[in-house]
């Protein structure tokens, strides 16, 4: 394994996998562990575990599309995962520390109350009054001991007139008092844009950013941290200059769109032989550009 030493322990005997193994490998989810992340794994951790008041201190975490947002709440999610506990007659009850609900495509009480249901698996109606569905979301919200209740695409749900929007802020802040748990919101910048159009709920949300990255040594760690978990069995060296430049001027900073040119590339150098990306196929991958629209795919 000695050879494999440009990939970290963990990942050097899938560089000894066959082809279709290793190219399985590179499209399946991988976590990338980098500072910005886990400092805001750690904010929400301490959100997650402030102690009960009458007005629980909530948070916003905003970003462009593609920036790592929702798996950034899924790995929290893993990190505390459900459990089980006995009550004092040894009846054993479930307990579920974090709920990432996705909100619904648009300002809809109905909806939000349905995506928590969804997230306990329990039956609904979907023409059961809003009122009912508000009684059955809290009550498991309470009985499953949740503590902190999280909601992916927060600008659907905020999307709508100023009337809507001030009607799904109301009824986040009366869950959130209610359950005396904290609601954290995942969305771009339109999300923050809302809350600020309003005092009274902006003050209850601290805003944390996911922005994109920049040209700077911290990039090039990121480079490193990524090609140390690629299944190829040659160093590509991803932090020089000369190819950390041209992957930045691809990707322009955005975290995903980074990660699936280089995914791409390590594919393609698989499937060729090459065992490393080399200039050649990075250019040759700079269609993954970004667009204001559909991507011309090179084959």
């Amino acid at each position: 394994m000695d050879k494999f030493k440009h990939l970290q322990e963990d990942c050097r005997h899938l560089a000894l996998q066959d082809k279709e193994s290793r190219i399985q490998i590179l499209n399946e989810d991988t976590w990338i562990n980098y500072p910005r992340v886990i400092e805001i794994l750690q904010v929400l951790k301490d959100v997650m575990n402030q102690p009960k008041k009458s007005r629980m201190q909530s948070l916003l975490i905003i970003g462009e599309s593609n920036m790592g947002k929702s798996s950034l709440v899924k790995k929290f999610a893993e990190l505390n995962p459900d459990y089980s506990f006995e009550d004092d007659l040894g009846i054993s009850h479930p307990s579920k520390p974090v709920i990432v609900a996705e909100s619904p495509a648009s300002a809809d009480e109905r909806g939000l109350y349905s995506a928590i249901l969804d997230k306990f698996w329990a039956p609904y109606r979907p023409n059961d009054t809003v009122a009912k569905l508000r009684h059955q979301a809290i009550y498991l919200l309470r009985e499953c001991q949740v503590k902190i209740l999280i909601l992916d695409e927060l600008h659907n749900l905020l999307a709508g007139t100023p009337a809507k929007q001030r009607m799904v802020m109301n009824v986040l802040k009366s869950l959130s008092n209610e359950l005396l748990i904290p609601i954290v919101g995942v969305g771009t910048q339109d999300a923050a844009l809302t809350l600020h159009s309003d005092p009274q709920h902006a003050s209850r949300f601290d805003i944390i950013s996911l922005p994109r990255w920049n040209m700077d040594k911290d990039f090039k760690s990121l480079l490193m941290a990524i090609e140390s978990r690629l299944p190829l069995q040659r160093p590509s060296n991803l932090g020089t200059r000369e190819k950390g430049s041209i992957l930045y001027a691809i990707s322009r900073g955005n975290l995903g769109d980074l990660y699936r040119l280089i995914v791409e590339c390590a594919i393609y150098a698989i499937k060729e032989g090459h065992e490393e990306i080399t200039l050649d196929i990075i250019n040759r991958h700079n269609w993954l550009q970004l667009t204001n629209g559909a991507r011309t795919r090179k084959i």
